[in-house]
């Protein structure tokens, strides 16, 4: 049995006032108890005043992606060694944040899908988004056209366990030759895309930028939005029914917030050309908090420079920048991105996985704690610490 001792606690929901003993065994968290109680037999480890919380679930990264520029265009021409590193190479910058559970939205071949299980984290996928013919990402290998080419991509996905099925509603940014404010599949084909996913028990989200494109897939009955970007030819709108749509239908919304740098200029001039800012993202994502839509945090990490791999904690400061609670915040990504990808995770409670994480600091008070990881607990095992040895007792 491992007890943690740790000056306070958030349990995924809410704040717990320290000190706080946290108690693991057969990679299960056994109990959670207020105070430091002498447990026999137990291995002590002393976090001293850091913050023990789930471990951290980023909602939306591409693994093979390696962070740098034209990384999605590089994918194609890596040799199955080469992708196989970065993909290890982008889990240890998740890990070193923090991160226990990664969703992969958008794989080169099967990629991601075909390794889950020879990680430390826990990994789910989508495999390669379908996609338009030479639409969004198509170079990943999703293309489709057609009714029946779309109910053949999702079986296909489902034969091959994938943990869900991501569809390109509109084009985007990163694909020369494809617009983002256009809409890549009509509603009855998206609708076509959820008919199927869900006989075969998948839940489906939509990479949406454009507002008709969104609208589209609301309609469709998907249970995802990642972007949510809004765009018109009038820029960023949010029209009231479509807040209304999306919280009825409680549809789970991944603004893909989070990074450490500005774009590049010429990314820059994409983005005021189609009317896009990221002020404007941040603060929809409060607006869209306020209306009650459920959120998670994700942070599309690994495309460029500004969206690298292991910057959560800058997903989640956004969520806060925008006007989201940092309770509710945090929980974008613990307990609520946990419900959204239906893992036994993002909690601390007995019965669940010991995935936890300790910060320094305390980041109900100040959000920026979550940048500062000093242990990392996978299954109830330390797989990394900043710790000294002699914290061990």
């Amino acid at each position: 049995m491992l007890a943690l001792r740790a000056g306070r606690a958030f349990d995924g929901e809410h704040s717990l006032a320290g000190p706080i003993t946290v108690l693991i065994e057969n990679g299960t968290i056994k109990a959670v108890e207020r105070g430091h109680p002498d447990i026999p037999g137990a291995e002590v480890v002393d976090l001293g005043t850091a913050t023990v919380l789930p471990g951290l679930i980023d909602t939306h990264v591409h693994l093979g992606g390696d962070g740098e520029l034209g990384a999605l265009e590089r994918l194609p021409g890596y040799s199955p060694e080469q992708l196989d590193a970065v993909i290890e190479e982008s889990l240890d910058r998740h890990l070193r944040a923090g991160v226990t559970t990664v969703r992969d939205l958008g794989d080169h071949q099967w990629s991601v899908i075909d390794q889950r299980d020879r990680h430390r984290q826990r990994v789910l996928g989508s495999g390669p988004p379908i996609t338009s013919v030479k639409g969004h990402c198509w170079s990943m290998g999703g293309e489709v056209a057609g009714e029946e080419d779309l109910r053949r991509a999702v079986r296909e996905r489902a034969e091959r366990r994938v943990d869900v099925v991501k569809v390109m509603a509109s084009g985007g940014f990163a694909t020369p030759g494809t617009n983002v404010g256009d809409c890549q599949f009509t509603e009855h084909e998206l609708r076509v895309v959820v008919e199927e996913a869900h006989s075969h028990g998948l839940a489906v989200t939509a990479h949406a930028h454009s507002l008709a494109a969104a609208q589209r897939a609301v309609a469709a009955g998907v249970d995802g939005i990642e972007h949510l970007t809004c765009l018109t030819d009038r820029g960023m709108q949010v029209p009231p029914d479509l807040l209304d749509a999306l919280a009825e239908a409680e549809i789970t919304v991944c603004h893909t917030l989070g990074r450490t740098q500005e774009p590049p200029p010429f990314v820059q001039e994409a983005w005021e050309e189609a009317g896009m800012s990221y002020a404007g993202k941040v603060s929809m994502a409060g607006l869209m908090f306020d209306h009650g839509v459920r959120t998670v945090a994700g942070t599309d990490g690994g495309i460029a420079p500004a969206k690298g791999h292991g910057v959560i904690a800058w997903s989640v400061a956004d969520l806060v920048k925008g006007g989201v609670p940092n309770a509710a915040a945090l929980a974008a990504a613990t307990s609520q991105a946990a419900r959204a990808l239906s893992v036994s995770k993002g909690v601390l409670r007995p019965g669940w996985d010991a995935d936890i994480i300790a910060v320094q600091g305390d980041p109900m008070r100040d959000i920026s704690a979550l940048r500062h990881v000093t242990t990392v607990i996978i299954g109830g095992q330390i797989v990394t610490t900043t710790l000294p040895l002699d914290r061990r007792v």
